[in-house]
């Protein structure tokens, strides 16, 4: 099991927005903060697969 540092703003607009730093292009937003840390779950297996394989190009990291 990994741990990850998650920063989560919340814009103007209402969105939550959460970006893990040691993942470089994971980020994901959310109208609740539920289904952030949710989102956040799912957007954090992708990017850690590309970082653990070595690939550069991060197409798959990142929600909305």
């Amino acid at each position: 099991m990994h741990e990850f540092n998650v920063v989560i703003e919340h814009d103007c607009e209402g969105w939550y927005v959460a970006s893990v730093p040691s993942l470089p292009g994971c980020h994901t937003q959310a109208k609740s903060l539920d289904e952030l840390m949710e989102r956040t779950r799912e957007a954090i297996e992708p990017c850690l697969e590309e970082q653990q394989t070595g690939s550069t190009d991060q197409p798959n990291c990142g929600g909305g």
